[in-house]
């Protein structure tokens, strides 16, 4: 399987295409099934990177997972 960004990509391509409303019924039904083959691709990727990374916060043998907070504008001031 290709490397999670490039699966992102072509998932990006494939709405994008479906967004137009220009592909035929058949063609859609079929970029519409790699769609959602490519977002379970994306989404076991990140359930194992999920994984890696509560096992990296694991310490004194119990598992302390934090949770993500994205770089806002709210967490950028706070530090």
């Amino acid at each position: 399987m290709a490397k999670f960004e490039e699966c992102l990509q072509r998932l990006e391509k494939i709405v994008q295409e479906l967004e137009k409303g220009e592909v035929p019924l058949e063609s859609s039904l079929t970029l519409f099934e790699e769609g959602m083959q490519l977002s379970a691709a994306c989404r076991k990727e990140l359930d194992e990177a999920e994984g890696k990374v509560e096992i990296l916060l694991k310490q004194n043998g119990k598992l302390q997972a934090e949770s993500f907070e994205p770089m806002t504008e709210k967490a950028q001031t706070r530090r």
